[in-house]
This record gives C-alpha cells, sequence and structure tokens, in this order.
C-alpha cells in the first residue's frame, strides 16, 4: 500500500492518512507515514511532514526531513524548514531561552502555517518560564491565524497542539473544567506517547485539590506510559509528582524518593517537621513549592506568604498558589 502511495505524489498528507487507516491500525499507519514523508518528492508533503513528524516525537527523522529540505530548490520548502529547525532547537534545549526567543521573534514569514509554527514555539518558552499569562496573549490571535490556513492536517494538528496549551491555560486559572475537558480532547485524539504522558501526568496533578485516587489513577497511567516506552518523563513522575500528591494527601505507606524537596514534602506529612527543616536547608528558596513546604515545617505565615506571592507574582499560577493559601486560613 505504501509503495503505491509513495508514487501519487499529487495526494495531499492529510488524504495518505486517511487511505492508509482504511487498511491498517494506528501504529501502522504511523510507521507508513513517516516512511512517505522521508520518501516522497512532493514539495507540499515534505513541508506538511515535518508537522507529521515532530507531533508524533520522530525528532530524528524530523532533523533528517529539515536537512532534506534545507537543500531545496524552493524557498518555500527551506523557509519551512528553518522554522521546524528552530522547533526542534527548542525541544533539544540546543539554546538558553532567551536566544531562542530571539530567534523566533526575529524569523520573519508571510505564510500562516509557519507564523503558527514560531507561535507555538514562543508559547512553549513562556511555559517553560511559567509565564502562562503569555498564553492568553495568542489565544487573542489564534482564530486570525487558522482562519488563513487551508490545508486541513495541518489545521488539524495545530488545533490539538492548542488543546494542550489550553489545558495548561485554564489549569493555571484554577478553571478546571475547561482544562481536563481540553486534556481529554487531546489525550483522545494524540498518538504522541510522550504527550499522552504528560496529559495524564498533568491532569493527575489538577486533582490535587479534589481527590487522591482520581489523582494517582492519571499518575500511574503516565508511569506505566513511560515505563512501556521507556520516556525521560519517567524519573519526574516517580520521583516528584507521585510523592507530592502522596505527601499532600497524607498518604505516605511506601513513597520514597531521591528528590529532597519532595523528601521534605513527606515528612512533613508524618508530623516530623524538624526533620523537614533539616532536608530544606539544601533546596533553593527560589521555589515556591520549597518555601510553601518550609512555611509548613516552620509554621510560619510570613514564609507562607512568600510562597504565595512567588506562586501568583512570578508564576501567575493561582492552582498552585491555593497551596500556601490554604494553609494560611487554617
Amino acid at each position: 500500500m505504501v509503495k503505491s502511495i509513495i508514487y501519487q505524489d499529487h495526494l495531499s498528507l492529510d488524504l495518505v492518512i486517511k487511505l492508509l487507516l482504511q487498511q491498517h491500525d494506528q501504529q501502522t499507519v504511523i510507521e507508513l507515514t513517516r516512511q512517505y514523508c522521508l520518501k516522497t518528492s512532493s514539495e507540499d508533503i515534505k513541508k506538511k511532514g515535518m508537522e507529521f513528524l515532530y507531533t508524533n516525537g520522530l525528532y530524528r527523522d524530523l532533523e533528517v526531513l529539515i536537512h532534506k529540505n534545507m537543500a531545496s530548490q524552493f524557498s518555500s520548502t527551506r523557509e519551512w524548514a528553518a522554522a521546524y529547525q528552530l522547533m526542534i532547537d527548542y525541544h533539544y534545549r540546543r539554546y538558553p531561552h532567551p536566544q531562542l526567543l530571539q530567534k523566533t521573534n526575529n524569523f520573519y514569514t508571510e505564510e500562516p502555517a509557519l507564523q503558527c509554527v514560531l507561535e507555538f514555539i514562543k508559547i512553549s518558552i513562556y511555559y517553560d518560564l511559567h509565564e502562562f499569562e503569555r498564553i492568553g496573549d495568542f489565544l487573542a490571535k489564534q482564530h486570525y491565524l487558522f482562519d488563513k490556513i487551508e490545508d486541513r492536517y495541518l489545521v488539524a494538528s495545530f488545533r490539538l497542539r492548542l488543546y494542550e496549551y489550553l489545558f495548561i491555560y485554564y489549569w493555571m486559572r484554577n478553571e478546571l473544567i475547561m482544562a481536563r475537558k481540553y486534556a481529554f480532547r487531546v489525550l483522545n485524539q494524540t498518538t504522541n506517547m510522550m504527550t499522552k504522558a504528560h496529559l495524564h501526568t498533568h491532569l493527575g496533578l489538577s486533582y490535587t485539590f479534589d481527590t487522591f485516587d482520581q489523582g494517582m489513577y492519571h499518575l500511574r497511567k503516565a508511569r506505566d506510559i513511560a515505563q512501556n516506552y521507556q520516556l525521560s518523563i519517567l524519573h519526574l513522575i516517580e520521583q516528584k509528582h507521585i510523592p507530592f500528591l502522596a505527601a499532600h494527601f497524607k498518604k505516605t505507606h511506601k513513597i520514597e524518593t531521591y528528590n529532597k524537596r519532595e523528601q521534605a514534602h513527606l515528612e512533613i506529612a508524618k508530623g516530623n517537621f524538624r526533620k523537614a527543616c533539616e532536608i530544606l536547608k539544601n533546596v533553593p528558596m527560589s521555589d515556591p513549592f520549597a518555601l510553601y513546604y518550609l512555611g509548613l515545617a516552620k509554621e510560619d505565615e510570613q514564609i507562607l506568604l512568600r510562597s504565595y506571592n512567588c506562586f501568583i507574582e512570578k508564576r501567575s499560577d493561582y492552582f498552585f498558589g491555593r497551596l500556601p493559601l490554604n494553609a494560611l486560613r487554617s
């Protein structure tokens, strides 16, 4: 089937995937489409194929296609390759955030699809910097950008990317019904296992102020995916996120971690405040979670207030800002 499609370069990527899905399961379709994107002579699919490879976590293949597209005789294909090079540079953290942000801001293109790609890079950087309110800046113009894109595959892919950020945006604003709605939309549509692991992790944490069982269900799902696909996020799930939720709900039986911050959190949950203070001496207090734990351990309202201000003023994180706020109210 794939051989017959490879020689039909008049087909769109969207149609190629639909034809393959008629005869193959999802994972086979991903593999056949991956091959197709790397072998095609269609300039259109050479460009759109980079989005396919990126959203499916096929980053090494994406670098191969970027390299091929950089050598294209067509300026548009080279421009697409340059934009996705920035995307892959972000993924591999090849530049400090300010430098990559400057490169992205200096990238000029008239192609709406590439304008969206550049906006997604900026959002990713702002997310890493905990500047969650910047996601709202993109929401103000995303409809304008999306309406200019005619390719159905790209629009669908970009919408899925947007939903990931909408989940984070609404989560940090404490609008959890909206947040989870977008998270489940992505989970039901994405084929990227890293994306699924991240979403289950964040969904688990979104139940911090609700129920332990529901939160732990998602964290265990994330752990299982990370184990099965050997994803780097596994360490964070096991050493940071699961201990955090367990300590928060005082479900500490058989929970261990190498993470000093969460070790202190576990000791607080057990009532060992002095031991928690000793552990926290080796944890940077620039971290609002560490400040929160120290405030709990010392029963110090001023430290808790500093933690709250750090969550709100430095991160625009109104969700986890509830941690020190609830402690101050109790």
